[in-house]
């Protein structure tokens, strides 16, 4: 699904705001993200996520986050388990952030977005008075010549194969990120679909990023919620992407 400038406008206002914050000075230079977003939709991007951060005391001038995917460019995978990278961009008009872009990988087999975090990536960002239609071009373009490396990250972990002592380390470690309770391992590692059944850092990864996100797991005798706010999917997406790395 994407959305329109209308339906971005009903779920997040904040993406809107042209006027600074109260408490921001003159020479504040603030540059609305919908123009950004225009930009990245006539450079062929659509938008395909809009979230924003409730607040009472910055309200219009709150976190958002704006995700799009381009049509034309598909990864290719094995028994058509293909996925398609985003442009995941956070901004807020509090004077508080830039405008950070960071790269996600969307598998069409289990509907899950995912963050990528490589040490070769990173997170690309443009401040407000610098922002130009030229300067996001450049770290599109930026972000696309660095596909083939993630690319070849991914292709990493699907030839790495873990011991079943492994795997159980890794869903516990993965586990401990989000929460202290004690949670059934098993229920973290189990496949949700086929596709997903194997043994390889991949499908390992996936499997257990989608249930610790998802809260499809039992933590201290009840069953976890899934996770809701954005910053914190975030953070945790990069965290486990992370802990895979290390079983290279």
């Amino acid at each position: 699904m994407s959305y329109n400038i209308e339906q971005i406008r009903e779920i997040a206002p904040s993406v809107f705001t042209t006027e600074k914050a109260s408490h921001l000075t003159d020479k504040y230079i603030q540059t609305p993200t919908i123009k950004v977003v225009e930009d990245l939709m006539n450079l062929g991007w659509e938008v395909t996520k809009v979230q924003e951060v409730k607040s009472r005391k910055y309200k219009g001038f709150q976190k958002h986050l704006i995700m799009f995917a381009n049509p034309n460019i598909i990864i290719k995978g094995a028994n058509g388990d293909d996925s398609q990278p985003q442009i995941l961009l956070t901004n807020s008009h509090d004077g508080k952030a830039a405008f950070n872009f960071r790269v996600g990988i969307f598998r069409f087999v289990c509907s899950n977005g995912l963050v990528i975090s490589d040490a070769d990536f990173g997170v690309v960002s443009i401040r407000h008075m610098n922002y130009t239609f030229e300067s996001l071009q450049a770290k599109v373009a930026e972000m696309i010549t660095k596909l083939p490396g993630l690319v070849n990250k991914i292709n990493l972990f699907k030839t790495k194969t873990l011991t079943e002592t492994q795997m159980v380390e890794f869903a516990t470690k993965a586990a401990a990120l989000r929460t202290k309770k004690r949670v059934n391992i098993m229920d973290v590692l189990t496949p949700t679909r086929k596709e997903d059944d194997g043994n390889d850092l991949w499908l390992v990864f996936n499997r257990v990023q989608e249930k610790i996100l998802g809260g499809s797991y039992t933590s201290g005798g009840r069953k976890a919620r899934s996770v809701k706010n954005f910053q914190m999917d975030i953070k945790l997406n990069e965290q486990l992407f992370e802990l895979a790395e290390s079983y290279l």
